[in-house]
C-alpha cells in the first residue's frame, strides 16, 4: 500500500493495525480524540521563542539560533519535515556562524505535541549531526514521548495523504 510510505520499517503487526484503523475509517478519529486542537504557535516569532525556550532548557551551551521560521516548500523539495542549516561566512577577519531551523509549514495546524517533536529533533541537530543512537537519546531527553509522537505524526501524515483532516477545519 503506498499510503502507508511514511511507516516504512514498522512491523507487519503494526501496519497491519493501521490498515485495520484506515479500513475501518476509524483512524482519523483516533487522531481527534488524542490530539483535540491545534497549538497556537501561529507566528514566525511565536515558533522562535517556542523553539528557543526548549533550547534553552536543554541545550544550553550550544550555539544561539540565528532563525526558525515555518517553510511552506520543505516538505515538496525535501522530503522531510523540518531541517536544520549551518551557514559558516567570512566578514572581513570573523568567522560568522548562523543556525536555523526550517519547519514544514503542516507543523501550523498541527496539535502542540508534534510541534514539540519535530522542535526537539531538529534541535537535536545542533549537537549531532546524524539520525545516530546519540541523536536519539538526545532527542528523548528533551521529548520522553518521542518515538510515540514520531510515530503519530506518521499516522497523521497517512491519513492527511488518504484525504483526511485533523481538527474538521482543513
Amino acid at each position: 500500500m503506498n499510503e502507508l510510505k511514511y511507516l516504512a520499517g514498522y512491523s507487519d503487526h503494526i501496519i497491519s493495525r493501521v490498515k485495520q484503523l484506515i479500513t475501518q475509517d476509524k483512524l482519523g478519529s483516533t487522531l481527534s480524540s488524542k490530539y483535540p486542537c491545534p497549538h497556537d504557535v501561529r507566528t514566525e516569532k511565536a515558533l522562535y521563542d517556542f523553539t528557543v525556550a526548549i533550547k534553552n532548557e536543554f541545550l544550553r551551551k550550544s550555539p544561539p539560533l540565528s532563525k526558525v521560521l515555518y517553510d511552506g516548500k520543505i516538505h515538496t523539495i525535501h522530503q522531510a519535515l523540518g531541517t536544520h542549516t549551518y551557514i559558516s561566512r567570512v566578514h572581513g577577519t570573523k568567522l560568522k556562524a548562523k543556525h536555523e531551523i526550517r519547519i514544514a509549514s503542516f507543523f501550523k495546524n498541527a496539535p502542540l505535541a508534534l510541534l514539540r517533536m519535530i522542535v526537539v529533533h531538529e534541535l537535536a541537530h545542533l549537537k549531532e549531526k546524524d539520525h545516530s543512537r546519540p541523536f536519539y537519546q538526545l532527542c528523548h531527553h528533551m521529548e520522553p514521548a518521542y518515538q510515540q509522537l514520531e510515530f503519530d505524526t506518521r499516522l497523521l501524515l497517512t491519513h492527511l495523504e488518504l484525504g483526511g483532516t485533523l481538527f474538521g477545519n482543513e
